[in-house]
């Protein structure tokens, strides 16, 4: 079966699909810096190799900006990144996100492990910092007695915001057993009735800010019921503790104004509230008034009896109108009930009683109209039109001529 041919393009974005397979990323790869160019955009392009293989790296400035050293050929280093396609000449290379020379690279490495672990059980996210107090009213400070990370602090706070309450937590911040030395001040701090914590030293080398890497310490610092503030080292220095605390300063003294309002601010910000409040109140009373003037000067309370007399005098109007509505209604209806009682009176049975006519009816109520509808013998009630008669039939008349006209 013939193979069907695809384009270089498409080539070359299967390589960089299948380069993209985790076990191509966060690599850690010691080589020999040559051909290094730092570009003029900031860029860094240059090769590492060893003594069989060569592979081509690029540094974007991004990442660049924050070296401790400047890269030169010759250079013995550790790049951690990832590897990748430049789809444009075919090439596989290794984009660097990390760089830094032979000799640290195994607390760097550690460091890099550290991190990733970490970051993906979730303890960097930001859904689960806590946000710091507007107004704390006691603040912790976990560092060394004796540093100068401590007495900056001192300084900013009491500067920023005098009064408030500071309570130190001596701990180790260098050397072996400072990682334990931080996890117990940190307990410690958890029993106090501190707002925040401030967590820092000043600034030294990776090595020495190494114990504010410890995985213990993180996970201390996780728990804390109270928000964490890291504060270690200078603004391009990182830690773990930095990634995990709920904010994380550049410096001790930034962490203290980070902390902790400036009281000037505060009293500005107050007199602008109180300004407002009181432009507020005056134009709320100067409104109430002139809707009271308008009030006052209104006809209905400059002359209150007016409007009263108006609505009586409608109410006249109204029970006038009602009484001659009322008088036409009963004339119009007394018209009705007379030319009704004269028809009824003009068909009532007791005007015919009155000419001298009578009803008869038979012994059940039925009035007779034939005298058929009855035999001799038979008590017929006559109804005159005074008074009533008992009669006993002696004979029939006339039902024979009926008979006999029939015939």
């Amino acid at each position: 079966m013939p193979v069907q041919p695809i384009t270089v393009s498409e080539l070359t974005k299967r390589i960089s699909s299948a380069l993209a397979d985790p076990v191509f990323q966060n690599l850690a790869v010691e080589g020999e810096i040559s051909n290094f160019v730092h570009h003029t955009s900031g860029h860094m392009y240059f090769s590492l190799k060893d003594a069989h293989s060569r592979i081509k790296a690029v540094m974007f400035r991004s990442r660049n900006r924050l070296l401790a050293f400047v890269p030169k050929n010759g250079d013995t280093v550790i790049a951690f990144g990832s590897l990748g396609v430049y789809e444009s000449n075919g090439e596989y290379q290794l984009y660097v996100e990390m760089l830094f020379a032979q000799g640290v690279g195994d607390l760097h490495l550690a460091f890099e492990q550290l991190k990733a672990k970490l970051e993906q059980e979730g303890l960097f996210d930001s859904a689960r910092k806590k946000p710091l107090p507007a107004l704390p009213r006691k603040i912790g400070v976990i560092t060394s007695p004796t540093g100068a990370a401590l007495r900056d602090i001192i300084r900013v706070l009491t500067r920023r915001y005098p009064g408030v309450q500071v309570l130190v937590f001596p701990a180790l911040v260098q050397g072996e057993g400072a990682p334990e030395s931080l996890i117990k001040a940190l307990q410690l701090a958890q029993t106090s009735d501190c707002d925040v914590l401030i967590m820092g030293r000043g600034g030294g080398s990776f090595e020495e800010l190494n114990a504010f890497n410890d995985e213990q310490l993180a996970r201390a610092i996780a728990r804390s019921n109270i928000p964490v503030v890291s504060a270690v080292g200078h603004e391009t220095d990182f830690t773990i503790a930095d990634f995990v605390a709920d904010l994380r300063a550049p410096t001790p003294s930034a962490a203290a104004e980070l902390v902790v309002p400036l009281q000037e601010e505060l009293q500005r910000a107050v007199a602008a509230l109180e300004r407002r409040l009181a432009g507020a109140l005056e134009r709320k009373i100067s409104a109430e008034r002139r809707f009271l003037r308008r009030l006052t000067s209104s006809a209905a309370l400059q002359r209150p009896d007016y409007r009263v007399n108006q609505l009586r005098q409608r109410l006249d109007d109204l029970l006038t109108g009602l009484t001659l509505h009322s008088t036409h209604k009963l004339a119009l209806h007394r018209s009705r009930l007379g030319s009704a009682a004269a028809r009824l009176e003009t068909l009532s049975p007791l005007n015919t009683l009155g000419r001298g006519y009578a009803i008869c009816s038979d012994e059940q109520g039925r009035v007779l109209r034939s005298a058929d509808q009855v035999d001799p013998g038979d008590t017929v009630n006559v109804t005159l039109y005074r008074g009533r008669l008992l009669c006993r039939v002696e004979g029939r008349f006339g039902h024979e001529r009926d008979e006999a006209g029939g015939a």
